[in-house]
């Protein structure tokens, strides 16, 4: 195997133990907006918003 599917592998499996641990509700604040969500649902979705923000800036 590749190194980087070995990578991806690994980071694959530590996230998926990251968010087994974290199925607790998580309240989030932005502005006047107060969200209350799983963290297991929470961390993806900043996870996709960081790539996507991250995916436009790297880009010239």
């Amino acid at each position: 195997m590749k190194p980087k599917v070995i990578v991806a592998i690994v980071l694959g499996a530590l996230f998926f133990i990251i968010l087994l641990q974290n199925i607790q509700v998580a309240s989030l604040k932005l502005l006047f907006w107060e969200i209350s969500m799983s963290r297991i649902i929470l961390f993806p979705l900043l996870m996709l918003a960081g790539f996507i923000i991250g995916f436009f800036v790297g880009r010239k």
